[in-house]
């Protein structure tokens, strides 16, 4: 077999093979990340939805699990703007479900972007890799982030946000190919026009910046790390195909729905948060496809649509769960992720090998 080549990412990184795990927040797990950690990938968790004292109790259980690098994610977004005319036309819409389910919409206030309380997380605990969606942090906490000894990843779905990056200090680009499950990492660009997939966006990445890029979307086995090599890449990132793994924090009904999913299933909405993101289409989607222009800024829609999640799920049904889910999420397997990555470098070295 063909022995995996050294990229620009393994040697910047210490990892032994180009493979990261998507941090996907509150279902990345301590387990998860160390497990693909301890295969010789990146494990990551995702703290877009968590508060100080969860990243450090997190961070402290993988450290707990793996001496190996890992990387923490944190979300940049803008500060949201509550729109009360947009809100009421929501809660309208939404209102047949609240009843129909016996809940109300979540008034407590939703986690802040990477902020001054998160920033000293991330100084305390030192995590090798530190990455971003939605752009990067200011430059004076980017600046203290990487004067703490962090590598600085941060998400591009256009050449011009990937060059802006550059620019601005991140060491490595993730380029985010429209199949991505989950937020689009769209924060220059217009979203219409930031459609682009990833065996597109990635060779042009590739040619417009200096710094490693790491592939992302729809890439689901070896197959799909080796075309990323092949077009450049230093890496590729995987998010759906660890939503199979039992180390995943997902609910049993989005592991089923994605089982049964084809390749028609996912689709994006701004629905479950306020900015477009990948999911499953169920009733949600459905039923309220016309009411996406009224969702609030993310991510105060969150607090509209979790309950009706939590509530349906309670009764055994998906049709209000947030089912992030990739273009590529029919080809999901149910594996350990020491197993599954073990079958990802066996699929790479066969695929390099022909």
């Amino acid at each position: 077999m063909a022995s995996w080549p050294q990229t620009p990412l393994t040697a910047l990184l210490g990892i032994t093979y180009p493979i990261v795990q998507a941090p996907m927040a509150s279902a990345a797990t301590p387990a998860l990340a160390a497990a693909v950690a301890n295969a010789g990938g990146l494990g990551s968790l995702g703290f877009g939805t968590s508060g100080p004292d969860q990243c450090r109790a997190e961070i402290g259980a993988l450290r707990a699990a793996t001496n190996r690098p890992f990387n923490v994610n944190f979300f940049v977004h803008a500060a949201p703007a509550d729109d009360p005319t947009r809100r009421a036309r929501m809660q309208a819409g939404l209102a047949r479900y609240y009843a129909e389910l016996g809940v109300e919409p979540d008034a407590s206030a939703p986690p802040p972007p990477f902020d001054h309380a998160m920033l000293e997380v991330v100084l305390s605990e030192r995590p090798a890799v530190v990455s971003f969606h939605f752009g990067l942090p200011t430059p004076a906490r980017l600046r203290a982030v990487k004067d703490a000894g962090a590598i600085v990843l941060s998400s591009a779905t256009t050449v011009a946000e990937a060059r802006w990056l550059e620019v601005e200090g991140a060491d490595v680009v993730i380029a985010q190919g429209y199949e991505a499950g989950g937020h689009r990492g769209t924060f220059r660009s217009d979203f219409g026009g930031a459609q682009i997939g990833t065996m597109a966006l990635v060779p042009q990445v590739v040619e417009a910046v200096r710094c490693p890029v790491i592939a992302a979307g729809g890439i689901m086995d070896g197959r799909g790390i080796a075309a990323a090599l092949m077009l450049g890449a230093a890496g590729a990132q995987l998010g759906t195909a660890f939503l199979g793994c039992p180390e995943t924090r997902i609910h049993p009904l989005h592991r089923d729905a994605l089982g049964a999913s084809t390749d028609e299933s996912a689709q994006m909405t701004r629905l479950f948060t306020g900015r477009p993101a990948r999911a499953l289409a169920n009733r949600l989607v459905r039923e309220m496809a016309d009411a996406e222009a009224d969702a609030l800024d993310f991510p105060l829609q969150r607090g509209l649509t979790v309950p009706l999640g939590q509530a349906a799920a309670q009764r055994g049904s998906a049709d209000f769960l947030s089912l992030w889910a990739g273009q590529g999420a029919p080809l999901l397997r149910r594996l350990p992720a020491t197993a599954l990555v073990e079958t990802l470098i066996e699929e790479v070295e066969q695929a390099l090998a022909r």
